[in-house]
């Protein structure tokens, strides 16, 4: 069937001169307007490849670009034109030289694949793989140590953690020691103090014991009716000065120490009177008695009787006055001066 489209002209043929005098073939008279129906399917080993970066990497394209550049007018290079894609049909390529046999063109090209066909995919150099494989493998090194700071920190945070919790717990088991030592210590120290009180004690008892076997209470069989300064007008001084005995009338009276007797008769309203003196000084006197049975200068031991209870004086019923003076004369409770002798009153 026919067809209006115009058929298809080929363009003449590069003249080849084989030296440095190179020019191209006379340019047709009519020029060649390809259509996409007009030209035949590219295909064979002239088929371009994917470009990468806009450049196209196949020596075919690059022959083409030195022709077209030669025929305007001389060597030129495509650094600062724009990287551009053509297929040419199979009987132009089959016509085109060997770019390893242009002048200085052979050079550009020398790092070209010159036999097989080019890959269909895209051209990504030995480099890019290896600069892609080092990328991966610096961003699995950078997590790795990543991964490893942090662990190294989370193990840090947990010695840290473990080590303090080590030293409160030894903290707290010295303060503890500490407590406990204090405690002991104070037990032992209130263990000493009981031990020495009981010791004080024992010798207190055993020394009253000794005393008590070397003083008496000055009668037996009485009642305690007066103590020793007991407010009252019974009194001339205000207040009592002694220890009252009750007892019936001709009662034994004793002599509670060894002693001299300083003397011994009447005394106002002290009635029958009399005053020993022990052996340190000390003034024993007893008074009201209803009678004496030793006179002054004797000399008496512990137990002995030296008169009897009575109620002459200044009194209101029978009764023992006993009063106690020290060597300097001053009065003290009879009560707690026997009580001090190891006598219980």
């Amino acid at each position: 069937m026919a067809s209006n489209e115009p058929a298809l002209q080929e363009p003449p043929a590069a003249q080849w001169v084989p030296s440095d005098q190179w020019a191209p073939a006379p340019a047709a008279a009519e020029e060649w307007n390809p259509t996409e129906e007009s030209v035949r399917p590219v295909r064979g080993r002239h088929r371009v490849a994917k470009q990468r970066n806009a450049l196209a990497r196949s020596s075919t394209v690059l022959g083409v670009g030195v022709i077209a550049a030669v025929g305007a007018g001389g060597i030129a290079t495509a650094q600062d034109k724009p990287a551009v894609s053509i297929s040419l049909p199979d009987v132009i390529a089959d016509k085109l030289p060997d770019p390893e046999s242009l002048p200085g063109v052979g050079s550009l090209v020398a790092d070209e694949p010159t036999g097989g066909a080019v890959a269909d995919g895209p051209l990504t150099s030995a480099d890019d793989g290896a600069q892609g494989g080092d990328a991966g493998e610096a961003l699995r090194a950078r997590i790795l140590q990543q991964a490893e700071q942090q662990q190294a920190k989370a193990e840090a945070e947990a010695r840290a953690a473990a080590e303090q919790a080590a030293a409160e717990q030894a903290a707290a088991e010295a303060e503890q020691q500490k407590t406990e030592a204090a405690k002991a210590a104070a037990a032992a120290a209130e263990a000493e103090r009981k031990a020495a009180a009981e010791a004080a004690r024992k010798a207190e008892a055993a020394r009253l014991a000794k005393l008590a076997a070397s003083y008496s209470l000055p009668t037996s069989s009485y009642t305690l009716t007066s103590t020793f300064g007991q407010a009252g007008a019974l009194w001339s001084s205000g207040y009592h000065t002694g220890l009252d005995f009750a007892a019936p009338t001709g009662t034994p009276v004793k002599a509670v120490h060894g002693g001299t007797v300083k003397s011994a008769g009447w005394s106002g309203s002290y009635g029958y009177h009399i005053v020993l003196e022990l052996g340190d000084g000390t003034e024993v006197w007893y008074s009201h008695l209803s009678s004496m049975t030793v006179s002054a200068g004797q000399k008496v031991s512990t137990s002995e009787t030296i008169g009897r209870v009575g109620a002459t004086g200044n009194v209101t019923g029978p009764h023992l006055h006993l009063e106690v003076h020290t060597p300097g004369g001053d009065g003290v409770d009879p009560a707690a001066w026997l009580r001090g002798k190891g006598l219980s009153v």
